[in-house]
């Protein structure tokens, strides 16, 4: 039973927690005809059931998973694999059809029922079931109302509300300013930029996987590994003093974590060169300025003529690098994360003068 348990808790140390993530995407896109099968499908939530009853026996584990501000995340999880499975399976079963040459079921008529009375009906029975469970839930759950905000006492950790959990493990690698202004903005106007730059009308209204591979797989791994699964590391895996905890690991306060951070131009001039800092902070920080604007400016027409060659042909150059920026900016994230959990790498460019950090 221990064995199980210190396997489960290096399972979430964050590099392979996230690695484990971006692989398990990938498989099931890849492996996605036998992903779509029913018992795949019931039996990964079936797994998911088994390994949450078993947790409830270690006090550790029941103590995160039962607190009331976790429970919805508990049931996030297993939506968020229900409805992504759900997505491939119908997905694959057009596809299928499509290659039939009979369209998708969501176009054929016998898919469809009337608003009245088929469609009032099952929103009012969703209603009523839905009402149900709220009400059991308040009686069986405390609300997680706390005492009054007390400066000499604040909780440890302190934690944003679920749905700024992703933002708020975003601080830990960006400075505020990008993590709380800049790539939310950007996540909204990307939002905004769809329509408008990809206007490929297959997959309009109907599942399906072939016919948009790249921006399927690129939803799945912005929305699933990148917020939700940052959600779920925030609720379950961050404790005291916003340390990494596994499942069955004792959130103890005095746990210290022997990190040492340090700035890209540490390891260009002291470690690399083995010299000191420069005085200005323009040529102290030249490295990381130059591989910023690499990666902004430069990386995307490198693609347009290598491997996003066909994209940049079918959108046309406008489009292209409105996408190529969005798509570079989700990514940057990611990287940014890797680098800090693999080389304690804290800031590309760091000009604390003008209070300026990458």
């Amino acid at each position: 039973m221990g064995f199980i348990k210190g396997a489960f808790n290096q399972i979430a140390d964050p590099r392979l927690f996230f690695l484990l993530a971006v692989g398990a995407l990938l498989l099931a896109v890849w492996k996605r005809e036998a992903v779509a099968s029913n018992a795949v499908g019931y039996g990964m939530l079936a797994l998911l059931g088994v390994f949450f009853v078993f947790g409830t026996f270690d006090a550790n584990f029941r103590l995160i998973v039962t607190k009331p501000d976790n429970v919805p995340i508990v049931g996030l999880i297993f939506l968020l694999l229900f409805f992504v499975w759900y997505s491939i399976r119908e997905g694959v079963l057009n596809d299928r059809r499509i290659a039939a040459g009979n369209g998708p079921i969501e176009k054929a008529e016998s898919d469809r029922v009337w608003v009245w009375p088929d469609l009032v009906y099952t929103e009012l029975i969703s209603l009523i079931l839905c009402s149900v469970v709220l009400i059991v839930w308040s009686i069986l759950l405390k609300a997680p109302l706390e005492q009054p905000a007390n400066p000499a006492n604040t909780p440890n950790p302190s934690k944003a509300p679920w749905y700024f959990l992703g933002l708020q493990e975003m601080l830990v690698y960006f400075d505020p300013w990008l993590a709380g202004v800049v790539l939310p903005g950007l996540i909204i106007v990307g939002l905004i930029c769809i329509p408008y730059v990809d206007k490929n009308p297959k997959g309009n209204g109907y599942y399906t996987f072939t016919e948009r591979k790249a921006e399927i797989t690129i939803f799945l791994f912005g929305f699933a590994v990148l917020w939700a699964s940052l959600i779920v590391l925030g609720t379950f895996l961050r404790g005291p003093n916003w340390n990494f905890f596994g499942p069955f690991e004792y959130w103890d306060i005095h746990k210290l974590a022997a990190l040492t951070n340090v700035n890209l131009s540490e390891y260009v001039w002291v470690r690399g060169l083995r010299t000191s800092y420069p005085s200005l902070y323009l040529v102290r920080e030249l490295p990381g300025i130059i591989l910023v604007l690499f990666y902004v400016m430069a990386l995307p027409v490198i693609l347009a003529k290598s491997l996003f060659k066909g994209y940049f042909e079918k959108l046309g150059a406008p489009r292209y690098y409105v996408t190529a920026f969005l798509f570079l900016m989700m990514l940057s994230l990611p990287l940014k994360m890797l680098a800090r959990w693999i080389f304690n790498l804290k800031y590309i460019v760091a000009i604390p003068e003008i209070f300026f950090n990458i």
